[in-house]
């Protein structure tokens, strides 16, 4: 391995300053962040295609396949979910980056798969936005909100026959809820079904909060605030997401890596659904209190 790629990876698994990359390697601090720039944008380009491309209907098929197999949710096509980077203040951007914990960051927001790899990411919106404000104006949230995903037909929910069920992307209360995405009930008052619901949710929702986990335990300058160019931070969270998938793939995972991370969330914001949302939601929740969708331990899991 070149001193450049040994450099680069240094930087990624240890969150190393450029400093101290100065002094392990003999290289300038500038030239230190070009190379981090440069390599990271190389990775990128060779890796997203390969794994990270964009689901066919087939593709999600087979992923909602493995959410009813791990999660016992049905028709989840994934779990989507919206982290702060911690950054140093970019020059001349005032308070956008200004986020509600009194710090500065950008947004990473992802969509996974229940083998805990990304299938979306969007990287870069303001600290300052809300989950859903990133999701509505990400690439991600404009194909779903024009039906453009390729998912599958709707189809009657497992050992139904009816009604025909659209294939939906599971999610905290922080985004609205909707024909293709839901969220939890709000936890006043709830009835024993919908509190039913929101485990069965959980349970679905949880893989993008472990994706997120290992991400960060494996490549450990998200554990630190970066302090590198808001471009060159943005190329390198987008670098070490396609290595998480390439990682992933290749290695899988130990799960304890997932249960901490420094990344935080979103606050939750008010956000409202329509009511084709909330249909097919009461859907779900009647189907969870059925026989045929019922779990055994999900009464003592509430």
């Amino acid at each position: 391995m070149s001193i450049i790629s040994y450099s680069i990876f240094r930087y990624l698994g240890t969150g190393q300053s450029l400093a101290s990359l100065h002094f392990s390697f003999l290289i300038g601090k500038s030239t230190a962040s070009v190379i981090i720039r440069e390599t990271c944008v190389a990775i990128w380009n060779a890796l997203h295609a390969a794994v990270m491309g964009q689901p066919q209907k087939e593709q999600w098929q087979e992923m909602a396949d493995v959410f009813m197999q791990t999660c016992q949710f049905p028709n989840c096509a994934g779990a989507i979910d919206g982290k702060h980077i911690r950054i140093k203040k970019p020059v001349r951007t005032g308070s956008q980056f200004y986020n509600y914990k009194k710090y500065f960051s950008f947004v990473l927001f992802a969509m996974c798969d229940a083998n805990y790899s990304f299938r979306y990411i969007d990287v870069g919106s303001y600290g300052s936005r809300s989950d859903s404000a990133v999701f509505a104006h990400s690439e991600f949230g404009k194909l779903l909100h024009d039906k453009a995903l390729d998912l599958p037909e709707n189809t009657a929910l497992p050992g139904t026959t009816s009604p025909a069920m659209p294939f939906v992307f599971v999610a905290d209360e922080a985004f609205a809820l909707g024909e293709n995405l839901m969220r939890p009930y709000s936890s006043r008052g709830l009835s024993l079904a919908r509190r039913v619901f929101n485990y069965r949710l959980t349970r679905a929702r949880r893989v993008v909060e472990c994706a997120f986990g290992i991400l960060a335990n494996k490549w450990r300058f998200l554990h630190t605030p970066i302090h590198l160019k808001l471009e060159t931070a943005i190329s390198a969270v987008k670098a070490a997401c396609v290595l998480h998938n390439f990682v992933r793939a290749r290695d899988g995972f130990n799960f304890e890596d997932s249960l901490t991370h420094s990344l935080h969330s979103h606050r939750p914001s008010v956000v409202r659904g329509h009511r084709q949302g909330a249909a097919v939601r009461e859907q779900f929740t009647a189907y969870f209190m059925s026989p045929h969708g019922a779990l055994p331990w999900q009464l003592d899991s509430i």
